[in-house]
């Protein structure tokens, strides 16, 4: 076998390519002028038992303002920066000062939203752009709220109002390589030393971290072998974050692998109020809440593209949208995105009143994450051949409900927490292996 030297197969690639190989794509609406691509977002037409009035003023205010900033600012960039997995910074100023940053999490210069206005937030953010809505989460209801929740008043008034305007960025870190679905079980180690702890793991999966200004750091306490919180800043000795390549979902999300090399860290810097695994979950009962509406807002989203889109395509002399089988599809969609939004407003009021179960959590988040990808599924197939490409939207949305329908618990995960709670019996680990059958 003949190998060819790096000029030869360059010589080789030329031969090959045409005069015209290296030219810039042409412009979509140039390319493809029947329909409007997602860059000149559609209206939303998905609210079709007028939802919008089971909110108060102040909630659909949030609504409106959030929309007009995605619709505006994300709409026209989001495939460009999806196509190259990168995060398009210069928009961090620009959602901090939306007044949604901090969500429901009171006084400290955050907004104090009620649950609804929040999830209302998350939805809008992500049916324009899903690693948007995610960004904001992993900052607001992981990175800001374990502060809020665990955090000593010291560091509420430290780290809040700067976090709220996102003049910086937080990231959450539980995951780990060996630990995904039992996070409890979880590795990485905080050792006591004189005046702080010293940290050794690793993380992996974090959204937000390779840029994060603090990165909440979730170890087990060699000494009492609870899961303890620290707050860690970026740049600390021993600290390394690298970004992982190659996702085919959320690639403007800046996912990490975490490295602590007997990383310091002052004993103000540990949460007082993270002392078991047990304290995060008053962290994962509100974020579960707002994961289960990310979906929620990527479903609008899909809807609405394509039912614009069916509209403005037209085939055999007619637009898609007058055939029958494509508005059977369009229809199950829309059924599909009144259902999960009543379920999850109804997660938001039982969360309001106090009593929303993890049970309730884990079910909304499994079952409408399983619904939005039904509904993705079936906005590729009205698209036809537009349903691969990231320019209208659907393709980037059915590949970003693949992490979303793993993260914050699996799908079977959440099942089996909602099963725990409504049969007394808990399936998590797989029956002990016996050392002899009993035939």
């Amino acid at each position: 076998m003949t190998v060819l030297s790096s000029r030869d197969r360059d010589d080789a690639e030329k031969k090959v390519k045409s005069s015209y190989f290296d030219l810039p794509a042409m412009d979509v609406s140039v390319a493809f002028p029947q329909a409007t691509p997602a860059s000149k977002f559609p209206p939303c037409t998905s609210d079709y038992y007028h939802f919008n009035e089971l909110l108060t003023p102040e909630e659909q205010a949030v609504r409106k303002r959030v929309r007009e900033f995605m619709e505006k600012e994300v709409a026209p960039i989001m495939t460009e920066y999806w196509e190259k997995a990168e995060f398009p910074f210069h928009i961090i100023p620009k959602l901090g000062a939306l007044g949604v940053v901090g969500g429901s999490i009171k006084g400290y210069g955050c907004p104090g939203l009620s649950i609804t206005a929040n999830a209302i937030a998350t939805a809008e953010i992500s049916r324009v752009d899903a690693s948007c809505g995610t960004f904001n989460l992993v900052h607001t209801s992981l990175g800001m709220l374990t502060i809020a929740l665990c955090g000593s008043e010291a560091q509420k008034h430290k780290y809040l109002p700067s976090l709220a305007q996102m003049k910086t960025v937080t990231c959450w870190a539980l995951t780990e390589p060996d630990n995904g679905s039992d996070a409890s079980a979880l590795q990485t180690t905080a050792t006591k030393v004189e005046g702080g702890w010293v940290l050794t793991g690793q993380k992996r999966w974090i959204g937000n971290s390779t840029f994060a200004d603090l990165l909440i750091i979730l170890a087990r306490n060699t000494t009492t072998n609870q899961v303890n919180g620290f707050i860690v800043k970026k740049d600390a000795p021993g600290l390394t974050v690298t970004k992982i390549p190659n996702k085919i979902g959320l690639r403007i999300v800046q996912n990490g692998d975490i490295l602590l090399q007997n990383v310091f860290v002052p004993d103000e810097e540990r949460l007082p109020g993270l002392n078991s695994f047990q304290d995060t979950s008053k962290v994962l009962a509100v974020s579960r809440v707002m994961v289960a509406w990310q979906p929620i807002g990527v479903s609008m989203g899909v809807y609405d593209m394509c039912h614009r889109y069916l509209k403005e395509r037209k085939q055999f002399g007619a637009p898609l949208a007058a055939f029958q089988i494509n508005q059977q599809k369009l229809v199950k969609m829309l059924g599909n995105v009144q259902a999960m939004f009543l379920m999850g407003w109804r997660l938001c009021k039982l969360y309001e009143s106090g009593q929303m179960t993890p049970g309730q959590a884990s079910l909304g988040k499994a079952w409408i994450s399983s619904k939005a990808r039904e509904t993705a599924s079936l906005g590729r197939e009205l698209l036809g051949g537009n349903g691969i490409v990231g320019d209208f939207l659907v393709a980037k949305a059915f590949c970003d409900l693949e992490p979303i329908y793993t993260y914050e618990g699996t799908y079977d995960i959440n099942t089996l927490v909602t099963a725990r709670e409504v049969t007394g019996i808990a399936s998590f680990k797989p029956a002990a292996s016996r050392s002899r059958s009993r035939l």
